[in-house]
């Protein structure tokens, strides 16, 4: 019998750990923005086409390459990072695998130009699926760039998998959002389809987190610093009023690396704890410097993940150091045992002892009196009393001359109204409600058959589905104009995508006077919506849009209708009157499809007279 293990060819390898390294355009992003970081480059631009599955292309200014090491590059576990396995547990660069750009390479056209700033000369390579198909001399700037080109061309179920544009984009300006606030003293650039999304200067920490979060961001930030031998942490932490329903601004990086680490969230969330409203999440921007020997980073194929030594150490660090921070600014209450309690006297009286007070009782006074003692002499001071009348005197002028004598009140008649029925009134009949609420969260009614339940958020999440949708698709939507005009701050990202489902808003009752990169002023709201709701109703859009997953024959005008009304629907825990659970009953089953939700869940169910006699059997 033949021997039937063989080594597999070298293309087949890449493009088989191209499956963990490269999942999408960002983790083309990525991995070109940490080896441009790692060349000690100051300036990074990044350009990106069709959300990234048409040209991913990273430009440093960093030291470049040489021609051996522009070929050798593309080779798998080629690096220059590290050179024993005790470098693994020393690392203070980004990549250290050597298998990236091979990945990269074995499933896209990549082209590469580099030069050092010693040579005259820069070297160009273009390689197809692992195929070196050119290298030459170029004349480029000092430094390098790589151009991804057709990402997945030779994998086509892998390109089929990717998602639209908004989503593949949502993923890669992540990534950008992380390598940048990693760096602040690099200054980067990002383009897409022509248009510039973000132009960050070199510049400082906070500066940073204002440019890409938006400059209202800046009044929100809470610092956060604390050194120890084993742990030192600097960042920025929300006040708790700021905090949001998704956790779209919670970054963690460790030596300059993003992580992601449940436990030491937890640490953040049990800081705030008593300071959230249920289901909102802090903020934070936290960067942890901790010893490289003390944690591994290389457990997980995309780096995002990381074993620490002591992690109940770490977790009690920064759980003290950010409830330190709230309660240090004022944000939450603390108890200050340094502080000195004879500042709180304002006065000169802290020796003094207390004397107790001289009373002295005229017992002679008698209030009812005619003429009471004129003056009352205490130890302390001399009270007068006005001479006072006798309590006759109150009588007087009382006395009608044309009273009435008593005989006349023998005989009297009080007039009543007569109480009428309706001729229509029945008796026998008591006026009782049809439908009443359980637990505050679910209506019954009865039905000739058994009973109806329904669940309140779900029914009403319905019928303001099917409304919006209407005015939507009709265009006729009733507004209501607001007496002050209402302005809302997003980032430059949440705000593209606003515009993106503008006209819809406006169909739906939204008047907008301003809408830029940097804030949005609303004038008019839909009739029934409250000021407050807004920015509940747009923050719940863009999360929406950011994180479903559309098709080909994805609807804009339909997810805009269904997030508008998962925020304004009744929530459960509302206690409805009866005439409210009679026309919320009414209005379900007077939609077109009452049954399921706008998320295709059941809205009621019905239990017979038969399923409740066998409860009894």
């Amino acid at each position: 019998m033949t021997d039937i293990i063989q080594l597999l060819p070298d293309h087949v390898a890449n493009q088989i750990a191209a499956g963990e390294v490269v999942q999408r355009p960002a983790s083309v992003v990525k991995e070109l923005l940490e080896n441009a970081i790692d060349a000690e480059a100051t300036d990074i631009k990044l350009i990106i086409k069709d959300a990234g599955k048409t040209l991913v292309q990273v430009i440093d200014s960093g030291k470049g390459m040489s021609v051996t090491d522009a070929r050798l590059c593309f080779e798998r576990h080629a690096t220059s990072k590290i050179k024993s396995a005790e470098d693994l547990f020393q690392l203070n660069t980004k990549g250290f695998r050597g298998e990236a750009l091979a990945s990269i390479a074995a499933i896209a056209h990549v082209e590469l130009k580099t030069k050092r700033a010693e040579d005259e000369l820069g070297t160009s390579i273009e390689i197809e699926g692992s195929k070196v198909t050119s290298q030459e001399v170029a004349v480029t700037p000092t430094g390098t760039s790589v151009a991804v080109k057709n990402l997945f061309f030779n994998i086509p179920a892998r390109r089929n998998f990717l998602k639209s544009d908004t989503v593949e984009l949502r993923h890669i300006t992540d990534e950008f959002h992380r390598v940048a606030l990693a760096h602040p003293s690099i200054g980067f650039a990002f383009y897409h389809n022509g248009s510039e999304l973000f132009n960050l200067p070199s510049e400082n920490y906070r500066q940073r987190i204002v440019h890409i979060f938006g400059s209202k961001t800046n009044e929100k930030l809470v610092p956060v610093e604390e050194e120890t031998e084993v742990l030192k942490i600097s960042g920025f932490v929300s006040k708790p009023e700021f905090s949001k329903k998704t956790r779209s601004e919670q970054f963690f990086f460790v030596n300059d690396r993003y992580i992601k680490s449940p436990y030491l969230n937890h640490a953040i969330n049990a800081a705030f704890e008593g300071l959230l409203k249920d289901g909102y999440h802090p903020s934070y921007f936290l960067n942890l410097t901790v010893d490289p020997k003390t944690i591994d980073i290389n457990i997980h194929p995309t780096k995002t993940e990381i074993k620490f030594d002591d992690e109940h150490t770490l977790y009690a660090i920064l759980r003290s150091a950010v409830k330190h921070s709230l309660g240090q600014f004022n944000i939450a209450p603390v108890l200050d045992f340094e502080h000195q309690s004879q500042l709180n006297t304002p006065y000169n009286y802290k020796n003094k002892s207390a004397s107790a007070p001289a009373i002295e009782v005229d017992r002679s006074f008698n209030p009812f009196a005619d003429e009471p003692n004129k003056t009352q002499k205490s130890s302390s001071a001399t009270f007068k009393k006005a001479p006072a009348a006798s309590w006759e005197s109150l009588y007087v002028g009382t006395e009608s001359k044309d009273s009435f004598p008593a005989e006349s009140f023998s005989e009297f008649q009080i007039e009543t109204e007569v109480k009428t029925e309706s001729i229509f009134s029945d008796a026998s009949v008591e006026t009782t409600t049809t439908t009443f609420q359980l637990q505050q969260k679910y209506i019954v009614s009865t039905i000739k058959s058994g009973m109806l339940i329904i669940d309140q958020n779900k029914a009403h999440q319905r019928i303001l589905y099917e409304n919006f949708l209407r005015h939507i698709t009709i265009k006729e939507a009733t507004s209501q104009q607001l007496l002050f005009p209402l302005q809302l701050h997003f980032t430059p990202n949440e705000i593209k995508i606003i515009n993106q489902v503008k006209n819809d808003l406006e169909h739906t009752g939204f008047v907008f006077s301003e809408l830029n990169d940097k804030e949005i002023n609303v004038t008019g709201v839909p009739v029934g919506v409250s000021e407050s709701e807004v920015s509940i109703i747009l923050e719940q859009l863009i999360s929406d849009v950011e994180n479903d997953v559309p098709d080909a024959n994805f609807s804009t005008t339909d997810l805009l209708a269904k997030s508008m009304a998962k925020s304004l629907a009744i929530k459960n825990g509302q206690s409805l009157n009866s005439t409210e659970q009679e026309h919320l009953v009414n209005s379900l089953f007077a939609c077109k499809e009452p049954n399921v939700s706008p998320t295709n869940r059941p809205i009621f169910i019905t239990l017979g007279v038969d399923d409740i006699e066998k409860k009894f059997m």
